[in-house]
C-alpha cells in the first residue's frame, strides 16, 4: 500500500554530517528519513526555497524535456528498500500510454517538487527503514543505542533550520 507524504525537511545526520531528507506523511505517523548526496540535498532545497537560477539545473531540464516531448510526470514513489538502498519510480503520462522510469529516490523527489506532483512511499518501505542503522559509520563512542528516527523525534521545529516546509 502507497502512502502520500511530503517532504518535511532536509538536514544534516548529526553522526555522519550526511544530507538527510525526512518525509512524513499529512498525519505525522509514518516518517522516512532517506540519505540523499549534497548535490541532490542542494537541488531539492534550492526548489522548496523556490530559488531559481540563470541556466536550468538538471531536473528543471529534465522537466522541461519531458515537456516537451509531451510527457507529464503523474508522481513518484519510493518503491522499494533492498540492501539498504532505496528505490523509486516516476510516473510519466504519455500520448502512447503510461510509463515508469527507474530512479534515485533524490532525482524522483527533486522531479516531483518541480513538477509539483505527489511523493508516494510503499509502507513496507517505512517498515524496513526502521530497521537501517544510519549511522553505521559513526564512532560507535559519540553514537547511541537509539535510532536516527528517535534522534530525529526530540529535535524541536527549530532544528531544521531554513529547508523545513
Amino acid at each position: 500500500m502507497y502512502i502520500e507524504m511530503k517532504v518535511f525537511a532536509i538536514t544534516m545526520d548529526p553522526y555522519t554530517n550526511v544530507p538527510v531528507i525526512i518525509l512524513k506523511d499529512p498525519t505525522e505517523k509514518n516518517v522516512l528519513p532517506v540519505c540523499i548526496g549534497v548535490l541532490e540535498a542542494s537541488a531539492i532545497a534550492s526548489e522548496m526555497e523556490k530559488v531559481h537560477f540563470t541556466r536550468p539545473m538538471t531536473h528543471d531540464l529534465l522537466r522541461e524535456t519531458l515537456r516537451a516531448v509531451g510527457a507529464t510526470v503523474t508522481r513518484v514513489e519510493v518503491s522499494d528498500l533492498r540492501e539498504n538502498i532505496y528505490y523509486a519510480v516516476i510516473h510519466l503520462a504519455t500520448g502512447s500510454g503510461m510509463i515508469a522510469i527507474d530512479a534515485r529516490p533524490s532525482d524522483a523527489i527533486a522531479l516531483a517538487l518541480r513538477a509539483d506532483v505527489p511523493i508516494f512511499v510503499e509502507s513496507m518501505v517505512i517498515d524496513k527503514s526502521k530497521d537501517i542503522d544510519m549511522r553505521a559509520g559513526a564512532d560507535r563512542k559519540e553514537a547511541s543505542d537509539k535510532g536516527l528516527l528517535e534522534t530525529l523525534d526530540e529535535f524541536s521545529q527549530g532544528s531544521f533550520g531554513k529547508y523545513k516546509m
